[in-house]
């Protein structure tokens, strides 16, 4: 990699995201422009190249450059307008996009002083990729927790794909892409791991290695436009990214690979546009005929989502909140049908303070789909405590790669058997897990040292959040608890 350049247009970038904040335009509205006007100029590298026409003669990226002032605003609305009707990936990348970018003068400066500088697709992957993640980083950090919903930290990110060692004969799902971090680890792994690769393998790394899907259409936007640039896809073939609510809408395949971080929240809060552009709720989810339970959880609607997404023996890890680990009615049904269709292996209990949203109290849970059996799948689950005693904050003390290669060395990818018990890393017998009220699979093992020493306490922000976070969780058992038996709760699909 080229760290100069990849320096240099990473800080062209944030430089062009102050000035546009500086005058009104968030920067993750700046993030969606720069990713369509790149797209463009991309499109008409390709044509130059190739003769591949992407876009539409007079909504091009000619068109463009060859304005400016008022006309070149009222054009480049047309041009959102023209792709946003198309069907397929461009319509999916243009949906729903107005102008942000109020000043002319502004956006004739984008077209011509940052992206029009750049032959993209001879710019190595590497460098433009490493600039549009950090700029995604940076919007994403001022857009604040609601931003931080579809983004998972690049440290827990490699973590947890290196745990899970993707081939290049492996087929990754993530039902819920956000800005495409899962895939993009994953693909980078392979890569790194496998440089000895035939033509047919690099092909279908490019074209069938992937499916994301988010119920977004911003970020369906940010997940195409990350792996653009990253050199996954072309400007005519890009990545195989959808809008969906994931739960409710089966892709129709299964998967050898599911690697995902399911937006929390109340069931209530996931809905996409239906065809007639209303709302279609994600409580249709409840009426699949492959899920165990009926259930408005959305948490719970993902996790059997991902069961029914994975192929025989094929492999998951999910970022999980603690309500789907204690919570009774659905909850338990659920843990108890995974526990016995499939091998809950493994649980990392994740510390607070590592999301934007800090007192999301979060777990990852691996574990591989089964063929039919008469007797439980999970023998034993291995239970590592990254929470107990540990306190970080996104700013003075932020999670490091270096806080995980315990848990990287203790999962033995390569060979599960091979797990040691320590004090963090514990096991639990099938007919002990089975056995705790409700299939209660949120276990610590360590004595918490906050209680005694209040020189250890997280910051009072930190706690603040926890204290909320817990509130939310009690709420959420109270609602379950009160909810009608399965016979009401079919009444109200």
């Amino acid at each position: 990699m080229d760290a100069t350049e990849l320096s240099e247009l990473a800080d062209d970038f944030k430089r062009f995201a102050k000035t546009l904040k500086d005058r009104g335009t968030p920067e993750l509205d700046f993030v969606e422009h720069l990713s369509l006007l790149a797209f463009l100029k991309m499109a008409d590298e390709q044509y130059q190249l190739s003769g591949v026409e992407i876009t539409s003669d007079g909504f091009d990226w000619p068109s463009l450059v060859a304005l400016d002032g008022p006309d070149l605003e009222a054009h480049y609305r047309k041009v959102l307008d023209e792709y946003a009707g198309k069907p397929g990936v461009l319509g999916l990348l243009f949906q729903k996009v107005s102008n942000k970018i109020q000043e002319p003068v502004l956006l004739r400066q984008i077209i011509i002083n940052l992206v029009g500088t750049q032959e993209w697709l001879a710019l190595p992957s590497e460098v433009k990729g490493g600039a549009y993640e950090a700029l995604l980083l940076l919007a994403i950090q001022a857009g604040g927790a609601q931003a931080g919903r579809h983004f998972t930290p690049r440290t827990v990110v490699d973590a947890i794909v290196e745990v899970m060692d993707p081939q290049p004969d492996d087929t990754l799902y993530d039902p819920a892409c956000g800005t495409a971090g899962f895939l993009l680890a994953a693909h980078r792994h392979i890569m790194e791991n496998n440089p000895i690769l035939d033509p047919d393998q690099r092909s279908f790394l490019k074209s069938g290695f992937l499916l994301g899907a988010d119920i977004s259409d911003r970020y369906v936007r940010f997940a195409l436009s990350n792996l653009l640039f990253h050199g996954i896809g072309t400007p005519h073939d890009l990545a195989n990214i959808v809008q969906a609510d994931s739960p409710a809408a089966h892709p129709g395949q299964t998967f050898s690979l599911v690697i995902t971080n399911p937006e929390f929240g109340t069931a209530s809060e996931m809905s996409s546009p239906d065809a007639g552009g209303g709302k279609s709720s994600s409580a249709a989810a409840s009426s699949r005929d492959d899920f165990w339970v009926s259930t408005p959880s959305k948490q719970l609607n993902f996790l059997q989502h991902i069961k029914t997404s994975l192929r025989i023996n094929g492999r998951a890890a999910a970022i999980l909140p603690d309500n789907v680990l204690f919570e009774g009615g659905a909850g338990e049904t659920v843990r108890q049908a995974l526990l016995k269709e499939c091998d809950i292996h493994t649980i990392l209990r994740m510390p607070t303070g590592v999301f934007l949203n800090p007192g999301v109290k979060a777990n990852v849970v691996f574990f591989d789909r089964k063929a039919a059996s008469e007797t439980p799948w999970t023998t034993e689950t291995w239970i590592y405590d990254l929470r107990t005693n540990k306190h970080f904050t996104l700013k003075q003390r932020p999670m490091t790669s270096e806080d995980l290669d315990d848990f990287v060395t203790a999962y033995s990818a390569a060979d599960r058997t091979k797990r040691v018990e320590s004090e963090r890393f514990k096991k639990f017998a099938y007919a002990d897990l089975i056995a705790r009220d409700k299939t209660n699979l949120d276990i610590t093992c360590l004595k918490d040292d906050s209680e005694t020493d209040v020189a250890d306490l997280p910051d009072p922000e930190l706690l603040i959040a926890e204290i909320v976070e817990d509130l939310m969780a009690a709420a959420r058992e109270v609602a379950a608890a009160a909810r009608p038996d399965d016979a009401d709760e079919e009444s109200l699909q």
